[in-house]
């Protein structure tokens, strides 16, 4: 029966455990570009057309290894404040309480539970979004686009877009029933960049 001396194991138990200690270290941090990173959703309009709002992203953090999805995880800010429907008085009427509420909850917020990898670069990340002070459970569809250094060199990069479908009334905006649809269609197009400190979590709005 193999055995290993006192002055030995050490040295056995670190052969043994470097692939792991490997592995976890190839799970790069990055915080979120953004700039390069946007949220435009649609939503329908008495049934006449589907117009766009964008959002941008506060702040926020990633933790992902191309080549092992295990243990990928985010949270992420979304600033509703920032919302732009490209008139001042619709963004004002969408912020009011009976929908985004932004004056009383600037920020939604996104937590990651798991990711679901189904090829090398589709997936599903899984997670808890908070909006207007409400958490329900989201699940949303990836695309991992690349990884790699900026065409200059300046940062390495990870880029991803990504679909969801909300239901408005699950995050308590019931308003104007009648003449604004239900589900809201979102898309993401997102930038991280690699090994900078994440965003420090945005304060409320005073």
């Amino acid at each position: 029966m193999p055995y290993f001396r006192a002055t030995s194991w050490p040295a056995w138990l670190a052969a043994a455990l470097l692939p792991l200690a490997s592995a976890h270290a190839a799970s790069a941090s990055y915080r979120y570009d953004t700039v390069h990173s946007q949220i435009v959703f649609s939503i329908s309009h008495d049934g006449y057309s589907r117009p766009f709002g964008r959002l941008h992203i506060a702040g926020g953090w990633l933790r992902f290894d191309p080549g092992d999805w295990s243990s990928a995880a985010t949270e992420l800010d979304i600033d509703l404040g920032s919302l732009d429907m490209g008139d001042a008085a619709w963004n004002a009427a969408v912020c009011k309480p009976a929908l985004l509420d932004c004056s009383r909850n600037r920020y939604a917020h996104f937590t990651s539970t798991s990711v679901e990898r189904r090829d090398d670069h589709h997936g599903v990340i899984h997670g808890q979004l908070s909006l207007r002070g409400i958490s329900r459970p989201v699940s949303i569809p990836f695309t991992f686009n690349r990884a790699g250094p900026t065409i200059y060199g300046l940062h390495d990069v990870a880029g991803f877009s990504a679909t969801a479908m909300l239901d408005r009334d699950a995050f308590g905006m019931t308003g104007f029933a009648g003449s604004i649809g239900h589900q809201v269609s979102v898309w993401l197009e997102i930038e991280a960049i690699r090994g900078d400190p994440p965003s420090p979590k945005p304060g409320k709005q005073p």
